[in-house]
């Protein structure tokens, strides 16, 4: 049994400088087609993915397919996240409407439900209410700054001031695991600047951060305005010190750093992002969507309106499927697994691949650790705290 769901939402106020996810502005009059059409899917999902249904390309014939793969986590709870895009653009009616779609793939009793979030704009009490009456019992904001004039220049459409009323509503509305997001690395930014921030989220008392290092994407303004010298932002040496300085200052208002970008206290860590890094299969749906069901990796169709003709015309949305060998499950198991502090335990890499781990890695294990990046214990291995800083380094060796 398949436990995790993503859902994208792809409607956007207005599309970030430095995004380039899969998110569109002004086009709201499409969001009743694309409910429809993303309840259609998720109804379809079980049978679609179904072992005895999924589907086999020309290439999937000469693959292995008789690895067991098991569910790596056994307590961890069942999730749907709905990501964006901005999801609470979606008036509540027809996340309603999503959501009881939703329950007929991942019950919503028990599970933990994330809905993303922008600060400002409709983002009222009421709304979050609304939202907290539907079932959703985990909300993520995505603040990025509270500098008003970086807000501007990265296209946000809140202030740091309506970002702290949103926060305060959702807890009136009674909320009680709420993540906040935050880049780094930011235009302008200093390190001062930087910890000042940090000494004020952290006075906030969310219960969970996710803090990103800025990612000049390109093909988005931002990246534009960079390289063409309109705009400058940190070196990579101002930025690196930016994340030890998080580190130290989350660590010392009480809350323990489980995944290289993510901070949580309360016992609250982000179980569906877990179920990321601990590469366990997830189904997706929504324009743009990825999903994972061993062997195979697909995503669907990116623009807003081929996903709704084709569901429409009683087809799968999908754009493309990627055929996942054993080699493949081994070295995903791998990087994704480093991501967390606790590693990769020798257990969890056996349930999932069929492989031992040592037998599978062993030279390479032997040179991350001679290199200072990496470190075995009792139970398996995991990134020194050199290794994070260098986290993507490490994971090059595992691809």
């Amino acid at each position: 049994m398949i436990k995790h769901l993503y859902i994208h939402i792809p409607f956007c106020q207005r599309r970030c400088a430095y995004c380039d996810f899969n998110t569109y502005a002004n086009m709201e009059d499409r969001m009743q087609a694309y409910v429809a059409a993303l309840c259609q899917e998720l109804r379809a999902l079980p049978e679609w993915w179904a072992p005895s249904h999924a589907l086999t390309p020309a290439s999937a014939h000469s693959r292995t397919r008789s690895l067991p793969h098991p569910l790596t986590r056994a307590d961890l709870r069942p999730t749907i996240f709905l990501g964006g895009g901005t999801p609470s653009m979606l008036p509540l009616d027809l996340l309603a409407r999503v959501l009881e779609a939703a329950s007929s793939v991942v019950p919503l009793e028990g599970a933990e439900v994330t809905v993303e979030a922008n600060p400002g704009g409709e983002l009222g009490r009421q709304y979050l209410r609304g939202l907290r009456e539907l079932g959703v019992n985990r909300l993520s904001m995505g603040v990025q700054s509270l500098d008003d004039p970086t807000l501007r220049v990265l296209g946000r459409i809140h202030t740091a001031a309506e970002a702290y009323a949103s926060y305060a509503d959702a807890r009136a509305a009674g909320f009680d695991n709420i993540n906040l997001d935050f880049i780094f690395g930011l235009p302008g930014q200093s390190l001062s600047q930087w910890e000042k921030t940090l000494a004020t989220i952290t006075s906030w008392g969310a219960d969970h951060f996710s803090l990103y290092s800025l990612i000049l994407e390109e093909k988005t303004p931002l990246y534009a305005q960079v390289t063409s010298g309109r705009v400058r932002v940190p070196d990579d040496d101002t930025t690196a010190a930016m994340y030890e300085l998080a580190m130290e200052c989350f660590g010392a208002s009480g809350y323990e750093q489980y995944e290289i970008s993510n901070w949580q206290r309360g016992q609250k860590p982000c179980q569906h992002n877990l179920a990321y890094w601990l590469n366990a299969d997830y189904l997706a749906a929504g324009a743009g969507a990825h999903g994972h069901v061993f062997p195979q990796r697909y995503s669907d169709l990116l623009g807003i309106d081929a996903y709704i003709a084709a569901v429409r015309a009683g087809t799968r949305p999908v754009a493309e499927l990627l055929e996942l060998s054993a080699q493949d499950l081994a070295a995903e198991t791998m990087f994704m697994g480093l991501r967390l502090n606790a590693g990769v335990a020798y257990t969890h890499f056996r349930e999932r691949t069929g492989q031992e781990l040592e037998a599978a890695y062993g030279p390479t294990l032997d040179e991350l650790a001679d290199m200072g990046l990496l470190e075995r214990q009792a139970q398996g291995v995991r990134l020194t705290a050199r290794g994070r800083m260098l986290g993507n380094q490490v994971f090059q060796h595992f691809v």
